[in-house]
């Protein structure tokens, strides 16, 4: 597992994520983080985004609006107030880096238009790890999912969790991730994932979830 100090490769998976610029809040309600959602699967087209094509849809009908060739496979997600998680693999030449460059630019132009802020909202360039090995995938895919506990037990990271049970029921109904539908639960986010994601991801119980995920951070320069 390194940082990208190459071209993505096609059929290998990612892990990219951003912060915001100056670790302010990036999604101040559930408009943002819906908008944000929307983006993931309207951007994964190879045809140009074009959100006035969306009107007054509602959320849940967004996501079942039909697309053209996809860019990226996504296998999880999560959504943090000032920062988000993506696993994607390439399927086309460029197309992670399409991929986010739609979701950057067309998410700071709704974000600035709403809350009325100019300049950039995202550091650029994004980050990104190259996983090479089944078992530091699956040791990602828990880590991702595993990005809210810092919300209800902000020590989990150094093994130090008050209420395992509480940490997980939390985690579950974390609404801005991809664990409930890795779990098994239908959503209308389900509609973002790749199918193929469930061929070789497991769900496992809270206390295995973080041990991986702390391992997941020792072995990479995630803050």
């Amino acid at each position: 597992m390194t940082k990208r100090d190459a071209p993505f490769a096609e059929g290998e998976w990612y892990h990219c994520y951003n912060r915001s610029v100056e670790k302010r809040v990036s999604f101040e309600d559930t408009r943002d983080y819906h908008r944000f959602l929307e983006l993931l699967y309207l951007a994964n087209d190879e045809l140009p985004l074009r959100y006035e094509d969306i009107g007054d849809r509602k959320f849940e009908e967004v996501l079942k609006m039909p697309r053209g060739k996809k860019l990226v496979s996504i296998g999880a997600f999560c959504l943090m107030p000032n920062h988000f998680h993506l696993v994607v693999k390439e399927i086309s030449e460029g197309g992670i880096t399409s991929f986010m460059r739609k979701i950057g630019t067309a998410y700071t132009l709704y974000f600035n238009g709403r809350h009325e802020r100019m300049g950039n909202l995202f550091l650029k360039p994004f980050r990104s790890r190259h996983v090479s090995s089944d078992r530091y995938f699956q040791h990602l895919i828990n880590y991702v999912h595993c990005n809210p506990a810092a919300l209800y037990e902000p020590k989990w990271k150094t093994n130090h969790v008050v209420d395992p049970q509480f940490l997980g029921e939390r985690l579950s109904a974390y609404p801005y991730s991809s664990l409930s539908t890795h779990a098994g639960a239908r959503t209308p986010t389900s509609a973002i994932l790749d199918a193929e994601i469930f061929s070789v991801a497991r769900t496992i119980p809270i206390q295995k979830m973080l041990q991986e995920a702390r391992q997941y951070c020792a072995d990479s320069d995630i803050p």
